[in-house]
């Protein structure tokens, strides 16, 4: 049993969805001591404050696998068809892929200027030395 009282169940798939700057969601595959599987939902969301995260769960159980998808599916087919037909929803996809790709070029950049700058470690040529500085 760990810290919160839960048992720790080997986890044996994990997908992550960045979802803004703030939230996550981790959709996990976790296996019982008696080799069953369940779905646990996380929603992680960084505190306004700063201190921390806050995190939400939901567990869902093989036997409810068909249900819970069709629900989920049939929820968000009505918002999409029915409340918001006209509301693109692919511009949140968009915006996280232009997102992605500023990180990978700011990390780009990050590792070429470390990776140019000279270190107190690299030998001297020898050039800037003059002979008052060399002590035999």
């Amino acid at each position: 049993m760990n810290k919160d009282g839960n048992y720790n169940m080997e986890s044996v798939f994990t997908s992550k969805v960045k979802a803004g700057k703030r939230r996550t969601y981790f959709f996990d595959v976790r296996k019982t001591k008696g080799e069953d599987f369940y779905i646990t939902l996380t929603e992680s969301t960084k505190r306004f404050n700063g201190d921390g995260v806050e995190r939400h769960k939901i567990f869902v159980y093989k036997e409810d696998f068909n249900r819970f998808q069709n629900g989920l599916n049939d929820a968000i087919n009505h918002v999409k068809t029915e409340l918001m037909p006209d509301y693109d929803y692919a511009q949140y996809e968009r915006r996280h892929e232009e997102w992605e790709k500023e990180q990978a070029e700011k990390n780009k950049n990050e590792i070429q200027i470390e990776s140019s700058a000279p270190t107190s470690e690299e030998p001297s040529t020898g050039s800037d030395v003059s002979e008052e500085d060399v002590s035999w």
